[in-house]
């Protein structure tokens, strides 16, 4: 069975009644629930649990990490980030929701201020699904619609995406790289957009859908890590 971690600082629940109404459960909670449905084995890790609930033992038992947050990047301990980078490189998934751009560990996997502009203004919002053959957008139309979301607008400073999947308009006119994929190691990274924390996005079940494919196609492929260092020749070096 597939493992996942669904992380989040969990900060917003806690302060704001609006957020703590959308999801009672705290966003991890909205997110792990519509995964469980789906036959995974899911838990939950928030920022002010011991090592961020995020112990060598749930790194190493976890096939993909889910990672929300926003108000405490700074508060994610460093060496915790240093272990899920290098278990990101040994293959396990991560994908990135929303204000994740900010977190230690995409800026660090990403080596860019992944720095951008927005605006909370209730703007509607279109998913436009650029690359229609990539599995992670199936079962979805031409594009995702929101009809509130903060918007995100370019230039977005990340390195350019392995693969392009979707690409926001916002109805205040700016337009956003969406959906990225990249590969770090042998482990694959998604980024995914939307997600404020006063709207009710995780709810949404396209948003869901794209969510739930990201989380396969994220999933560690079967075989061993590389062997790296100093090598001795598979074949007789023969003297010249």
């Amino acid at each position: 069975m597939l493992n996942v971690t669904v992380w989040n600082e969990n900060r917003h629940e806690q302060k704001n009644p609006v957020v703590r109404d959308i999801y009672p459960e705290g966003i991890h909670g909205a997110i792990a629930s519509f995964l469980k449905a789906e036959q995974i084995d899911v838990k939950t890790a928030t920022l002010d649990e011991p090592e961020h609930g995020l112990t060598a033992e749930v790194l190493n038992n976890t096939d993909v990490l889910i990672w929300w947050g926003h108000l405490a990047h700074e508060e994610v301990d460093g060496a915790i980030v240093e272990k899920v980078k290098n278990r990101v490189l040994e293959g396990m998934g991560l994908i990135v929701l929303h204000s994740g751009h900010f977190s230690k560990i995409f800026k660090t996997l990403m080596g860019t201020s992944c720095d951008l502009k927005w605006r909370e203004a209730d703007d509607k919002e279109r998913l436009w699904v650029i690359d229609p053959s990539h599995p992670i957008v199936e079962g979805i139309g031409e594009y995702i619609e929101l009809e509130k979301e903060e918007m995100y607008g370019e230039h977005f400073d990340i390195p350019a995406p392995d693969q392009l999947i979707l690409m926001s308009w916002f109805e205040g006119g700016e337009v956003f790289r969406s959906g990225c994929t990249y590969q770090r190691g042998n482990g694959k990274i998604f980024y995914f957009r939307p997600g404020h924390e006063t709207y009710p996005t995780y709810h949404n079940k396209e948003i869901q859908q794209v969510i739930k494919n990201a989380v396969q196609w994220a999933k560690p492929t079967n075989r061993s890590y590389p062997v790296y260092g100093n090598a001795k020749p598979l074949e007789e070096i023969k003297a010249k």
